[in-house]
């Protein structure tokens, strides 16, 4: 499913990341969702996210950013962050 071009795939769809950001979907599709990293916490010698804002965008070029803003939510975790994307973004494409 990965190719060159997108080297990280989650359930189907393309995970980009740039520093605190995380794009899940394609700029290609009417929709995408943005992750955004905005606490982490220490366990052992790793940071892991302990607050995740969640946003369901439009990809429309022509519309200011807060217009994009489809669905907004705020988790715990990336884990719980990335189970509502998948589920947010699989919803709208499909047009429901």
């Amino acid at each position: 499913m990965a190719d060159k071009n997108f080297p990280l795939v989650y359930k189907g769809h393309p995970l980009r990341r740039k520093d605190n950001l995380i794009y899940y979907g394609s700029m290609a599709d009417k929709y995408i969702i943005m992750l955004q990293v905005m606490a982490t916490k220490k366990v052992k010698d790793l940071d892991v996210a302990s607050k995740v804002i969640v946003q369901l965008q439009l990809t429309d070029p022509d519309l200011k950013s807060r217009d994009r803003v489809v669905k907004k939510s705020e988790k715990d975790s990336l884990y719980a962050a990335m189970d509502v994307a998948a589920v947010w973004l699989d919803r709208a494409l499909a047009g429901k």
